[in-house]
Protein backbone atom coordinates (compact mmCIF):
# COMPACT_ATOMS: atom_id res chain seq x y z
CA UNK A 1 0.00 0.00 0.00
CA UNK A 2 1.48 3.35 -1.03
CA UNK A 3 1.35 6.06 2.09
CA UNK A 4 1.70 9.93 2.04
CA UNK A 5 2.01 11.54 4.51
CA UNK A 6 1.19 15.57 5.27
CA UNK A 7 3.03 16.91 8.18
CA UNK A 8 6.65 17.09 10.16
CA UNK A 9 5.88 18.38 13.21
CA UNK A 10 6.55 17.45 16.83
CA UNK A 11 4.08 14.25 17.05
CA UNK A 12 4.82 13.29 13.16
CA UNK A 13 8.01 11.06 14.61
CA UNK A 14 5.45 8.19 15.87
CA UNK A 15 3.75 8.37 12.65
CA UNK A 16 7.09 8.04 10.49
CA UNK A 17 8.27 5.42 12.83
CA UNK A 18 4.68 3.45 12.71
CA UNK A 19 5.16 3.15 8.65
CA UNK A 20 8.90 2.18 8.65
CA UNK A 21 7.85 -0.77 11.12
CA UNK A 22 4.84 -1.72 8.28
CA UNK A 23 4.02 -3.29 4.87
CA UNK A 24 3.65 -0.21 2.78
CA UNK A 25 5.41 2.26 0.59
CA UNK A 26 5.61 5.78 2.01
CA UNK A 27 6.02 7.73 -1.35
CA UNK A 28 5.42 11.13 0.22
CA UNK A 29 5.87 13.79 2.33
CA UNK A 30 4.31 17.25 2.25
CA UNK A 31 5.95 20.24 4.20
CA UNK A 32 6.62 23.38 4.60
CA UNK A 33 10.14 22.27 6.66
CA UNK A 34 12.26 20.84 3.57
CA UNK A 35 15.12 20.37 5.83
CA UNK A 36 13.39 18.22 8.92
CA UNK A 37 11.18 16.29 6.00
CA UNK A 38 14.58 15.73 3.68
CA UNK A 39 15.96 13.99 7.04
CA UNK A 40 12.59 11.53 7.77
CA UNK A 41 13.14 10.56 3.50
CA UNK A 42 15.67 9.27 4.07
CA UNK A 43 14.31 6.15 5.84
CA UNK A 44 11.56 5.25 3.21
CA UNK A 45 13.64 4.38 -0.34
CA UNK A 46 11.02 5.77 -2.92
CA UNK A 47 9.89 9.11 -0.63
CA UNK A 48 9.64 12.12 -2.78
CA UNK A 49 9.38 15.47 -0.83
CA UNK A 50 6.72 18.24 -1.54
CA UNK A 51 5.28 21.86 -0.49
CA UNK A 52 1.56 21.72 -1.89
CA UNK A 53 -0.62 18.82 -0.96
CA UNK A 54 -2.45 18.66 -4.00
CA UNK A 55 0.82 18.63 -6.02
CA UNK A 56 1.90 15.46 -3.65
CA UNK A 57 -1.49 13.37 -4.43
CA UNK A 58 -1.34 14.04 -8.22
CA UNK A 59 2.02 13.06 -8.20
CA UNK A 60 2.08 9.70 -5.79
CA UNK A 61 -0.86 8.38 -6.14
CA UNK A 62 -1.04 7.22 -2.75
CA UNK A 63 -3.67 4.39 -1.12
CA UNK A 64 -3.56 6.55 1.89
CA UNK A 65 -2.69 9.47 2.88
CA UNK A 66 -1.95 10.64 6.88
CA UNK A 67 -2.67 14.21 7.42
CA UNK A 68 -0.56 14.81 11.21
CA UNK A 69 -0.94 18.69 10.82
CA UNK A 70 -2.61 21.61 12.54
CA UNK A 71 -6.83 21.65 11.96
CA UNK A 72 -6.66 24.81 10.03
CA UNK A 73 -5.28 22.58 7.40
CA UNK A 74 -8.19 19.94 7.65
CA UNK A 75 -11.07 20.40 5.83
CA UNK A 76 -9.03 21.67 2.75
CA UNK A 77 -7.01 18.52 2.48
CA UNK A 78 -9.78 16.38 3.26
CA UNK A 79 -11.50 17.78 1.06
CA UNK A 80 -9.00 17.08 -1.74
CA UNK A 81 -7.99 13.45 -0.66
CA UNK A 82 -11.28 12.45 -0.93
CA UNK A 83 -12.29 14.38 -3.65
CA UNK A 84 -9.55 12.29 -5.18
CA UNK A 85 -10.70 8.98 -3.61
CA UNK A 86 -7.61 8.73 -1.23
CA UNK A 87 -8.57 6.88 2.35
CA UNK A 88 -7.25 9.47 4.68
CA UNK A 89 -6.41 9.25 8.29
CA UNK A 90 -6.75 13.06 10.01
CA UNK A 91 -4.97 14.22 13.18
CA UNK A 92 -6.79 15.62 15.71
CA UNK A 93 -8.39 17.66 16.91
CA UNK A 94 -10.27 16.97 13.68
CA UNK A 95 -10.97 19.87 11.55
CA UNK A 96 -11.07 22.86 14.44
CA UNK A 97 -15.15 23.29 14.33
CA UNK A 98 -18.14 20.70 14.53
CA UNK A 99 -19.39 22.96 10.93
CA UNK A 100 -16.01 22.00 9.24
CA UNK A 101 -16.00 17.97 11.03
CA UNK A 102 -19.59 18.12 9.61
CA UNK A 103 -18.72 19.12 6.15
CA UNK A 104 -15.39 16.95 5.87
CA UNK A 105 -17.51 13.99 7.57
CA UNK A 106 -20.53 14.78 4.73
CA UNK A 107 -17.90 14.38 1.45
CA UNK A 108 -16.35 11.19 2.86
CA UNK A 109 -20.45 10.27 3.19
CA UNK A 110 -20.77 11.31 -0.39
CA UNK A 111 -17.75 9.66 -2.07
CA UNK A 112 -17.69 6.19 0.00
CA UNK A 113 -13.46 7.40 0.84
CA UNK A 114 -12.59 6.11 4.43
CA UNK A 115 -12.00 9.14 6.54
CA UNK A 116 -10.41 7.80 9.85
CA UNK A 117 -9.90 9.86 12.62
CA UNK A 118 -6.74 9.75 14.71
CA UNK A 119 -8.11 8.59 17.92
CA UNK A 120 -4.80 6.75 19.45
CA UNK A 121 -5.70 6.47 23.17
CA UNK A 122 -8.38 4.14 22.65
CA UNK A 123 -5.44 2.02 21.05
CA UNK A 124 -3.28 1.94 24.42
CA UNK A 125 -2.85 -1.20 25.42
CA UNK A 126 -4.40 -0.61 29.20
CA UNK A 127 -7.68 0.71 27.21
CA UNK A 128 -7.13 -2.44 25.29
CA UNK A 129 -7.01 -4.72 28.45
CA UNK A 130 -9.96 -2.24 30.45
CA UNK A 131 -11.98 -3.06 27.66
CA UNK A 132 -11.72 -6.51 27.28
CA UNK A 133 -11.92 -6.77 30.81
CA UNK A 134 -15.40 -5.22 30.53
CA UNK A 135 -16.25 -7.37 27.75
CA UNK A 136 -15.42 -10.38 29.96
CA UNK A 137 -18.44 -9.06 32.47
CA UNK A 138 -15.35 -8.77 35.08
CA UNK A 139 -16.94 -5.82 36.96
CA UNK A 140 -20.65 -6.82 36.64
CA UNK A 141 -22.96 -4.02 36.11
CA UNK A 142 -20.86 -1.31 34.60
CA UNK A 143 -21.82 2.20 36.89
CA UNK A 144 -19.41 4.24 35.91
CA UNK A 145 -15.48 5.74 35.08
CA UNK A 146 -13.18 8.57 36.28
CA UNK A 147 -10.12 9.88 35.24
CA UNK A 148 -7.92 12.30 36.57
CA UNK A 149 -5.61 14.09 34.38
CA UNK A 150 -1.96 15.69 35.95
CA UNK A 151 0.42 16.14 33.15
CA UNK A 152 2.43 18.50 35.25
CA UNK A 153 3.52 20.54 32.13
CA UNK A 154 1.49 23.70 31.88
CA UNK A 155 2.62 26.16 34.64
CA UNK A 156 4.77 29.47 34.64
CA UNK A 157 5.73 31.61 30.94
CA UNK A 158 7.35 28.86 29.72
CA UNK A 159 4.68 25.98 29.84
CA UNK A 160 4.58 23.73 26.40
CA UNK A 161 7.49 25.92 24.72
CA UNK A 162 9.99 22.92 24.65
CA UNK A 163 7.54 20.47 22.51
CA UNK A 164 4.20 21.73 21.48
CA UNK A 165 5.18 26.02 21.80
CA UNK A 166 1.53 26.32 19.49
CA UNK A 167 -0.05 24.83 22.60
CA UNK A 168 0.29 28.47 24.00
CA UNK A 169 -1.81 30.23 21.36
CA UNK A 170 -4.73 27.79 20.98
CA UNK A 171 -7.88 29.47 21.86
CA UNK A 172 -9.03 26.02 23.16
CA UNK A 173 -6.74 23.87 24.83
CA UNK A 174 -7.25 21.16 27.47
CA UNK A 175 -10.60 19.98 25.60
CA UNK A 176 -10.05 20.58 22.62
CA UNK A 177 -6.03 19.27 22.54
CA UNK A 178 -5.88 16.46 24.97
CA UNK A 179 -9.54 16.07 27.30
CA UNK A 180 -10.99 14.75 23.86
CA UNK A 181 -8.53 11.74 23.68
CA UNK A 182 -10.35 10.17 27.34
CA UNK A 183 -13.78 11.23 25.99
CA UNK A 184 -13.33 8.84 23.18
CA UNK A 185 -11.63 6.60 25.62
CA UNK A 186 -14.86 6.09 27.62
CA UNK A 187 -17.16 5.91 24.51
CA UNK A 188 -14.80 3.02 23.31
CA UNK A 189 -15.88 1.58 26.87
CA UNK A 190 -19.14 2.91 27.30
CA UNK A 191 -20.81 3.88 23.76
CA UNK A 192 -22.29 6.95 22.86
CA UNK A 193 -22.93 10.17 24.60
CA UNK A 194 -26.02 11.37 25.31
CA UNK A 195 -25.49 14.57 27.83
CA UNK A 196 -22.52 16.58 28.59
CA UNK A 197 -21.59 18.99 30.99
CA UNK A 198 -17.80 20.92 32.02
CA UNK A 199 -16.73 23.60 33.99
CA UNK A 200 -13.40 24.86 32.67
CA UNK A 201 -10.85 27.69 33.65
CA UNK A 202 -7.53 29.08 32.69
CA UNK A 203 -5.16 28.96 35.32
CA UNK A 204 -2.52 30.31 33.43
CA UNK A 205 -1.94 33.83 32.32
CA UNK A 206 0.20 33.35 29.94
CA UNK A 207 -1.24 30.77 27.87
CA UNK A 208 -4.91 31.70 25.72
CA UNK A 209 -6.77 28.42 26.33
CA UNK A 210 -8.29 26.68 29.28
CA UNK A 211 -6.19 24.40 31.18
CA UNK A 212 -8.06 22.62 33.59
CA UNK A 213 -11.34 21.86 34.83
CA UNK A 214 -14.20 18.68 35.31
CA UNK A 215 -16.66 16.95 32.68
CA UNK A 216 -19.37 14.78 33.12
CA UNK A 217 -20.46 12.29 30.77
CA UNK A 218 -23.79 10.74 30.52
CA UNK A 219 -23.90 8.18 28.02
CA UNK A 220 -27.25 6.37 26.50
CA UNK A 221 -27.04 3.36 28.40
CA UNK A 222 -27.51 5.06 31.49
CA UNK A 223 -23.47 4.91 32.64
CA UNK A 224 -21.45 7.95 33.74
CA UNK A 225 -17.70 9.28 33.49
CA UNK A 226 -16.06 12.21 34.97
CA UNK A 227 -13.07 13.39 33.86
CA UNK A 228 -11.62 15.89 35.90
CA UNK A 229 -8.34 17.49 34.38
CA UNK A 230 -5.44 19.56 35.32
CA UNK A 231 -2.09 20.85 33.22
CA UNK A 232 -0.51 22.44 35.97
CA UNK A 233 -0.18 19.93 38.48
CA UNK A 234 1.64 16.63 37.79
CA UNK A 235 1.59 13.21 39.57
CA UNK A 236 4.11 10.48 40.82
CA UNK A 237 5.58 8.57 38.09
CA UNK A 238 8.47 7.02 36.13
CA UNK A 239 7.45 8.83 32.34
CA UNK A 240 4.47 11.32 33.61
CA UNK A 241 3.97 11.38 29.86
CA UNK A 242 2.86 7.59 29.49
CA UNK A 243 -0.68 7.81 31.12
CA UNK A 244 -0.83 11.20 32.10
CA UNK A 245 -3.39 10.18 34.84
CA UNK A 246 -5.32 7.42 36.24
CA UNK A 247 -8.35 6.02 35.90
CA UNK A 248 -10.97 3.61 37.93
CA UNK A 249 -13.99 1.94 36.60
CA UNK A 250 -16.89 0.83 39.08
CA UNK A 251 -19.71 -1.75 38.74
CA UNK A 252 -21.37 -4.24 40.95
CA UNK A 253 -18.78 -6.46 41.40
CA UNK A 254 -15.56 -4.89 41.66
CA UNK A 255 -13.50 -2.17 40.40
CA UNK A 256 -10.78 -1.65 38.21
CA UNK A 257 -7.88 0.69 38.74
CA UNK A 258 -4.86 2.40 35.97
CA UNK A 259 -1.91 3.82 38.04
CA UNK A 260 0.38 6.45 36.65
CA UNK A 261 2.27 4.07 35.49
CA UNK A 262 0.27 2.14 33.53
CA UNK A 263 -0.66 -0.79 35.29
CA UNK A 264 -4.23 -2.50 36.02
CA UNK A 265 -5.25 -3.12 39.48
CA UNK A 266 -8.89 -5.35 39.77
CA UNK A 267 -10.62 -5.41 43.75
CA UNK A 268 -13.67 -7.38 43.90
CA UNK A 269 -17.05 -6.02 45.63
CA UNK A 270 -16.87 -6.32 49.10
CA UNK A 271 -13.04 -6.51 49.13
CA UNK A 272 -10.09 -4.74 50.86
CA UNK A 273 -7.48 -6.37 48.63
CA UNK A 274 -6.59 -5.12 44.84
CA UNK A 275 -4.88 -7.46 42.65
CA UNK A 276 -2.13 -6.73 39.80
CA UNK A 277 -4.13 -7.64 36.43
CA UNK A 278 -0.81 -8.79 34.02
CA UNK A 279 -1.10 -7.81 30.65
CA UNK A 280 1.14 -7.44 27.60
CA UNK A 281 2.23 -3.85 25.72
CA UNK A 282 4.69 -3.14 24.23
CA UNK A 283 7.01 0.05 25.70
CA UNK A 284 7.49 2.08 22.41
CA UNK A 285 7.04 5.09 20.70
CA UNK A 286 4.27 7.06 22.13
CA UNK A 287 1.22 5.95 24.66
CA UNK A 288 2.14 2.28 24.50
CA UNK A 289 2.96 1.86 20.92
CA UNK A 290 -0.43 3.25 20.12
CA UNK A 291 0.35 5.31 17.20
CA UNK A 292 1.25 2.34 15.46
CA UNK A 293 -1.63 0.14 16.76
CA UNK A 294 -4.06 2.36 15.01
CA UNK A 295 -2.19 2.64 11.92
CA UNK A 296 -1.52 -1.18 11.69
CA UNK A 297 -5.91 -1.30 12.47
CA UNK A 298 -6.44 1.03 9.73
CA UNK A 299 -4.44 -1.07 7.24
CA UNK A 300 -5.67 -4.15 7.97
CA UNK A 301 -9.46 -2.91 7.88
CA UNK A 302 -8.57 -1.38 4.33
CA UNK A 303 -7.34 -4.20 3.35
CA UNK A 304 -10.01 -6.47 4.38
CA UNK A 305 -12.79 -3.67 2.28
Amino acid sequence: MRVAVAGTEFFSQFHFDAWSRLDVDVVGICSLDHDVAGLVAKDFPDCQIFDDFAEMLTATSPDLVDMVTPPPTHLAFVTQALRNGVATICQKPFCGSLDDATKAADIATETGVPLIVLENFRFQPWYGENKAQLGAGALGDVYQGTFRLRPGDGQGPSAYLDRQPYFQDMPRLLVHETLVHLIDVFRALFGDVSHVFADLQRLNPAIKGEDAGVIILSFKNGKRAVIDGNRLVDHAAKNRRLVMGEMWVEGSAGTLRLDWDAHLFSRADGSNDEQPLDYAWNDHGYGGDCVYRLCAHVLEKLQAG
